[in-house]
């Protein structure tokens, strides 16, 4: 797949498609449901938006990555949890309704916070030399388009045509997770060269982001006493990302137009779906354990 085609078309196809979906089983309530549930809300997006950047610095700094990788791990870090969040905390029983809030309020609030934490990566890691940035203003508006449009689309139809919503939010879903995956595959036959040491270098810190970032969520919510569906929806939406969107950011020519700051973005989403798949499986299976010894 060209480098252009991959970045220019594909991706921008890509990152529509997985917002449309995310945006076709929203409905106005989400956003307000933080006035309903104030308190698992706030402590979710405190997790997610402040917590877990932290945490893509101190990884980014503590293992040995070249500048540009580190600098990809702190946009993933800096991204809002995307569709696969909501459908890993459906899968580990999970307050669902709380994880599509957390997703939604986040990928607005991240609109803005996004180009302030990368800019503010890329002077750590980087250094003064780099002429890398994302200029704030256009980068919220460029954000804004490429996510909230296709997620304000989903929720027109989901709003006026309900049944047809539902009839194709699950098909936009699969189609969206396959577009990652080719996009994935994409960017790693672009940088077939270094493949190998892309991956020596940023798989161990991209699984530790991964389940560390679970675990934050988790002892952050323990720490709060929620219960036990709040905490499940806590843990995935802190732990999985919208790797689509990392992509986006750190490899679109209209933002940074650098493929090598994906890297990590696209190691991160292949791993996402393993560790999110394990976590639900022991949520399940220690639920079917509890309900044995009741029974």
């Amino acid at each position: 797949m060209e480098s252009s085609f991959l970045t220019a078309v594909f991706l921008p196809l890509a990152l529509f498609t997985v917002m449309l979906g995310m945006g076709l089983g929203l409905e106005f309530n989400d956003f307000m449901r933080i006035l309903v549930y104030p308190k698992s809300v706030i402590i979710g997006l405190v997790a997610q938006l402040v917590m877990l950047p932290i945490l893509g610095f101190v990884l980014a700094s503590l293992f040995p990555l070249n500048p540009e990788l580190a600098v990809g791990v702190v946009i993933i870090a800096a991204c809002p949890g995307g569709p696969t969040s909501n459908l890993v905390t459906y899968l580990a029983r999970g307050d669902v309704a709380l994880s599509i809030t957390l997703t939604a309020v986040s990928s607005l609030i991240t609109v803005f916070t996004i180009p302030l934490v990368v800019n503010l990566a890329m002077g750590t890691f980087m250094g003064s030399a780099t002429t890398l940035s994302l200029p704030f203003w256009a980068t919220v508006l460029q954000i804004a388009v490429i996510t909230l449009i296709p997620v304000a689309i989903g929720m027109t139809l989901h709003h006026y045509l309900p049944q047809f919503a539902i009839q194709v939010e699950r098909g936009v879903k699969w189609l969206s997770l396959a577009l990652l995956g080719l996009i994935i595959a994409g960017l790693l036959v672009q940088q077939r060269e270094s493949v190998l040491g892309f991956l020596a270098q940023v798989g161990l810190v991209a699984l530790v982001l991964n389940i560390a970032a679970m675990a934050l969520g988790y002892l952050i919510a323990r720490v709060a006493n929620l219960n036990r569906p709040s905490t499940t929806a806590i843990t995935v939406e802190v732990g999985i990302q919208n790797g689509t969107l990392a992509i986006a950011i750190a490899s679109a020519p209209t933002l940074l137009n650098q493929p090598n700051l994906a890297i990590p973005a696209a190691i991160y989403s292949l791993l996402m779906f393993a560790t999110g798949g394990t976590f639900a499986w022991l949520i399940n299976q220690n639920s079917r354990r509890k309900d044995s010894l009741t029974s």
